[in-house]
């Protein structure tokens, strides 16, 4: 019986000292990774700026080849919403809506998750020179965590950071076939 009682000591103190270890925990993350694509700056823009063209190279979106799909608007503008639903609990259920498009320097947009968690992040990909006939894409993503999910921030740069750099490898495989 004191076994029990001291186990169950150690797992309350446990859960107490993340409780207060996420209370110092900010709140905020933000996660960036880069690729050279040896294509034009014009060429890279016009394939990003579509959403659907995210099935060729985004993991996420690849996870799960038969998830439902649904299409709000016009894909490569302002307002399209990619709406997806999917039982793999890595794929979840949301929506991810372009909010903002700069003509051949940035597409950013904003996923709202709704399963397995609800959350909201903000996407940017950044289109930018890198030298004669290579241009460089810069994919962030930035949300927040209340707390106590905030514990998982300092996880997640080194999580979703190799998911996009994975997608980012793919886009540029795709794009310099």
């Amino acid at each position: 019986m004191k076994i029990v009682i001291v186990i169950l000591i150690l797992v309350v103190a446990l859960i107490a000292l993340l409780l207060i270890i996420a209370f110092f925990i900010k709140k905020e993350y933000v996660i960036k990774r880069e690729i050279v694509i040896n294509k034009s700056e014009e060429e890279v823009y016009n394939y990003v700026r579509f959403l659907r063209n995210q099935e060729n190279y985004s993991k996420w979106v690849m996870a799960d080849p038969g998830m439902k799909k649904e299409f709000k608007g016009t894909d490569g503008n302002t307002g399209f919403v990619y709406a997806w639903d999917s039982e793999n609990k890595n794929v979840g259920k949301g929506e991810q809506e372009i909010i903002r498009l700069v003509e051949g320097e940035r597409v950013d947009a904003e996923i709202r998750f709704i399963k397995p968690f609800e959350g909201i992040a903000t996407t940017s990909m950044l289109i930018e020179p890198a030298s004669e006939g290579q241009t460089r894409v810069v994919w962030s993503m930035s949300g927040k965590n209340n707390y106590p999910m905030n514990l998982m921030i300092p996880f997640i740069d080194n999580l979703l950071g190799k998911d996009l750099q994975m997608s980012l490898g793919n886009l540029k495989n795709m794009l310099e076939k």
